[in-house]
């Protein structure tokens, strides 16, 4: 951190609740150098971890120098440390008597964050270095050592480049103006600056007017979408760390699109900016240790739009074809959205076009990931009706003139066959002709063998009638996927194109909303959608947010309150401050979310295609077995043979099979994002009705998370009076449970008094001089220590405490005057989840930091079959493993970082009030998109009913082929009923599919 970043920055202690030390044991203090801290948002992510964990009295930071002093009763710092761990925090203890020394050195040579970041990676692992002081603006370091290291500091500088001298030592810097030496992407250009030209000097060279390259070279590629960079993150390995990145690199104006691989670590970052210093900055600012790389051989990613890939048929075409072009790394397939995300060598889109061309699937380059909307959503497919009509009526015509002919063939009949086919099945023909060429047998290359072997046997009409129900199955089966495919993407509709915006002159102008920037003022009138998240700065009104949370019921909204794209504002005017990008608002990352879950492939899905893979081919070699073999070896007549073979690879198109799961899960995605349940998988959809027990956090998810006092007992006769005096403390403090005493305080219309020599007592409470009198007000504690506890007094406090109240008591140095009773409220919606989760006999049990009496009485009050009080992260987590491993899978709520283990451990983890909360979104397995918990059941029953349907499409597509084998043995079986079964089969389960929409 720089020097000026350092002098604004002081510590801060933070007090946690009163019952951090209601255990009576000596606090002691720790301290902790956590390299990764140095702002307020990672203070506030330790804040978050901590505080809840039971045991720690206060933590006081000292951001400049990257220390923690936790105040703790805890037996060992092993909670302390694995909670730090869980929010990605690395931190050690460190020794408060250690000697040390300070030294200063100057580095001409350092000037710009990225050297800083060098310089850190290389010194703070190094035993016997402390602190690291950085003052850019003027070159200097400073490093608090042990005696000794500072010759290995300078030596380890010097390795990488940089001349540190003491401060006073003036080096000859004669500027001189030279051309910089090109640089080798082979050579490393660490702890320097290079441009052509450069102001170059003895000391360094200047990097005021020259863009920046950090411990590589060449690292950004140019696309057709912008600069490519890819960075690796060495401290990014979980969701958690995505979620802060995105969450920060957002912010940064240029920045197109962030391609995450958490796997290795890395980060594609798609931007137009002049250098990368930004990102550099954005990335340091949250604690992320970033590196530019230079990709493996000069790779890039290109998203391509293939608008007649829509089955896994196509995919295998294209994975075989494109599998024998160089310079081709990694294929991404979701054949939903019909994209393909190839990573390739710089060289190598070309080609890749060619080869998709050439087997008749051309693709266009998707630029962004808000480009190419408009060919995204339309319809891909542009069949005209007339052709398939006059192919219809051919057909038919074919089959009555075979008929009137006593069933021979003539002219006519052949005529009238071959113009149906032609008409009709053009397009299969060329589709199975490139599948043949490829050695692909798809639906299209068995489909035109079989027809064409209809006509070499002289089934005529039979063909024509077989290759017309098949074009017209497919176009029907193409716009009911469409239905499916566009259901999340209708919702983009929701969020208008405009808006009405304050100019800098004052005047309102319609702009379009993508090119609406972050801090903008956008006015809403009554009955208008609203166009980009944002917070209300002026007016008030009722707000329909169903697009986003499903609520049926409006809310009032007023400054101050939250708006998202895509909901209805119904009454009153307002003027909202935009707070996020049209391409990046809580719809448009609901909307990117369930694309990506889309793209994924379920565990059905997966043993399908697996299946698939096999029964074709299979298939193939037994209706070629069938064709041959009876003829010679047992003298059966050729034709009845060859004609059951061609049935048999009617029969063998696995169409039905492998799209019934896709647009099975694909309906229910969109299905319970239209009731504002963010599935992000169908791995996770599937799951849900296998639940057997659900695990939830009190705070936040059972309760409003907001403490308030339901009980008030004066224990003196001027209870109007006292509770104005504990409302003058009370709102002296920012402690959750004096706000909640406040603001009851406030309900009763009470005065304020002034408060003189107000002290906040760490982990008690707080006092203060009130006319004269010493007051305090704080927990059983302080009263405790005081000395004014009596019999009567503590069976009181024990009454409040066995109900789930926090006790809180005003009181004198001879007194106690009143006691509080604070809790925090339980939902409404929270015993009518918990019973309807018993309906569906899902278990539950209630995991919270809270005293087990707390745990208990609210667990009563709601219906849980179990609570655990007490809880740190941990044991959240080892209750989580216990169950997982007695009772199969496994459900958790929650809405906090100290839930992040859980959450994880579980199978399907469930965010409550995920609306506007990119981590939430990010992160969660299930993010349930406002703060009731009835989604959960309603999750598992969409769930069931997926499963239900997907069961039924399975048995459906199998079944149906199943009896059409044992007909076409028989001799039953002619081939145009067996495309109509095959073909009504594919139709029956993506209408079975999609009936999930209407749920």
């Amino acid at each position: 951190m720089s020097k000026s970043t350092s002098e604004q920055t002081t510590s801060s202690s933070i007090c946690t609740s009163s019952s951090a030390l209601m255990e009576g044991r000596i606090a002691r203090q720790t301290i902790f150098r956590i390299d990764d801290m140095d702002c307020a948002s990672e203070k506030n992510l330790i804040q978050n971890g901590l505080l809840p964990v039971k045991g720690i009295v206060s933590l006081d930071f000292d951001l400049p120098k990257r220390l923690l002093y936790v105040t703790h009763s805890l037996s060992s710092t092993v909670p302390i440390l694995a909670v730090l761990s869980v929010i990605g925090m690395h931190a050690r203890e460190v020794e408060r008597n250690e000697a040390t020394e300070q030294a200063k050195l100057k580095i001409a040579n350092m000037d710009c964050p990225s050297e800083e970041k060098l310089i850190r990676e290389k010194l703070q692992g190094m035993t016997g270095i402390h602190e690291l002081d950085f003052d850019l603006a003027n070159r200097t370091l400073t490093i608090t050592h042990v005696p000794g290291m500072l010759d290995l500091a300078k030596q380890a500088l010097t390795d990488i480049g940089f001349s540190p001298q003491p401060p006073d030592a003036r080096a000859a810097c004669s500027t001189e103006l030279a051309e910089a030496p090109e640089v080798s992407e082979a050579e490393p250009t660490s702890g320097t600056c290079s441009a052509t030209p450069v102001v170059a000097t003895s000391c360094g060279c200047s990097t005021a007017d020259v863009p920046l390259l950090t411990a590589t070279t060449k690292t950004s590629i140019q696309t057709a979408a912008g600069q490519q960079t890819l960075f690796r993150i060495q401290n990014m390995d979980c969701p958690t760390e995505e979620a802060l990145i995105r969450s920060s690199l957002q912010k940064v104006s240029g920045i197109q699109a962030l391609d995450f691989n958490l796997v290795q670590r890395t980060l594609w970052v798609t931007h137009s900016l002049p250098s990368t210093v930004p990102i550099m900055k954005a990335l340091s600012n949250v604690g992320m240790r970033a590196q530019e790389v230079v990709p493996h051989s000069g790779t890039t990613r290109t998203a391509l739009i293939i608008s007649k890939m829509d089955c896994p048929t196509e995919e295998a075409l294209i994975r075989k074809r494109l599998g024998t072009i160089v310079g081709i790394e990694d294929m991404e397939f979701n054949l939903m959205q019909r994209t393909l995300t190839l990573t390739h060598a710089l060289d190598a889109l070309n080609p890749v076009l060619a080869a998709l061309k050439e087997i008749g699937l051309e693709a266009q380059t998707k630029m962004s990931e808000v480009a190419s909307e408009e060919t995204a959503q339309s319809p891909v497919h542009k069949y005209s009706w007339i052709p398939m009509a006059f192919s219809g009526a051919a057909a038919l015509s074919a089959e009555v003139v075979h008929w009137m002919n006593g069933g021979t063939n003539n002219w006519l009949v052949i005529a009238l066959a071959l113009a149906a086919i032609f008409t009709g099945g053009l397009g299969t023909y060329k589709k199975g002709w490139i599948a043949l060429k490829n050695r692909n047998l798809n639906m299209n290359a068995l489909m035109s063998i079989a027809v064409t072997g209809a006509m070499i046997i002289g089934q005529w009409p039979e063909a024509a009638m077989v290759m017309f129900l098949f074009a017209l199955a497919e176009l029907i089966e193409q716009k009911s996927l469409d239905r499916a495919r566009n259901a999340i993407r209708g919702l983009m509709d929701m969020a208008p194109e405009t808006a009405t915006v304050r100019e800098a002159d004052g005047s309102w102008q319609q702009r379009d909303a993508k090119s609406i920037g972050i801090g903008a003022v956008v006015r809403v009138r009554p009955g208008e959608r609203i166009a980009l998240d944002g917070k209300i700065i002026n007016g008030q009104s009722t707000i329909n947010q169903a697009p986003i949370t499903g609520e049926s019921v409006p809310l009032e909204k007023s400054i101050g309150d939250p708006v998202f794209a895509g909901t209805i504002n119904e009454a009153g005017s307002f003027e909202f401050a935009v707070t996020a990008l049209a391409s990046n608002t809580t719809l448009a990352r609901i909307i990117h979310a369930v694309e990506q879950a889309q793209g994924s492939r379920a565990p059905t899905q997966r043993f399908v295609d697996q299946f698939a893979k096999v029964y074709t081919p299979a298939v193939f070699i037994v209706a070629l077995l069938i064709a041959i073999v009876p003829p010679l070896v047992f003298a059966q007549p050729w034709y009845d043979w060859i004609y059951k073979a061609l049935v048999l690879l009617v029969v063998a198109c696995p169409c039905a099979l492998v799209i019934s799961t896709p647009v099975t899960i694909v309906s229910g995605l969109a299905a319970a994002a239209r009731k504002g349940i963010l599935v992000k998988g169908g791995v996770y959809l599937e799951q849900g009705h296998k639940l057997t027990w659900l695990a939830l956090d009190k705070t936040g998810t059972l309760t409003l998370g907001k403490p308030s006092v339901t009980e008030y007992q004066p224990l003196n006769d001027n209870p109007s009076a006292t509770l104005a005096i504990a409302a003058s403390l009370a709102g002296r403090s920012d402690h959750p449970v004096s706000h909640a005493v406040a603001v009851y305080a406030d309900s009763q219309k009470v005065e304020h008094q002034e408060v003189e020599r107000f002290n906040a007592l760490l982990g008690r409470g707080v006092e203060g001089v009130i006319n004269g009198q010493t007051y305090w007000l704080g927990n059983h504690r302080l009263a405790t220590e005081r000395g004014q506890i009596t019999p009567q007094l503590t069976q009181q406090l024990e009454t409040l405490e066995r109900q789930g109240r926090t006790a809180v008591m005003l009181g004198t140095s001879n007194a106690v005057l009143a006691i509080f009773g604070v809790a925090d409220t339980v939902r409404e919606t929270s015993r009518q989840a918990i019973a309807e989760l018993h309906a569906l006999n899902v278990k539950t049990i209630m995991l919270t930091g809270d005293n087990a009496h707390t745990a208990r009485a609210i667990a009563a009050q709601v219906g849980i079959d179990d609570a655990r009080g007490n809880q740190l992260p941990e044991d959240k987590l080892r209750v989580v493993e216990l169950l997982s491993a007695q009772s199969g899978t496994i459900g958790m709520v929650g809405d906090g970082i100290n839930d992040a283990p859980a959450l994880a451990k579980a199978d399907i983890g469930f965010a409550m009030g995920a609306a506007g909360t990119d981590t939430a979104i990010e992160t969660a397995d299930v993010a349930l998109m406002d703060d009731d918990l009835r989604k959960v059941p309603a999750f598992v029953r969409l769930s069931r009913t997926t499963a239900q349907i997907l069961t039924q499409n399975i048995v459906l597509a199998l079944g149906i082929k199943v009896i059409f084998v044992i007909l076409t043995f028989t001799g039953h079986a002619t081939m145009w009923m067996a495309v109509f079964a095959d073909m009504g089969a594919s139709l029956l389960v993506v209408f079975n599919g999609l009936r999930l929409l209407r749920k």
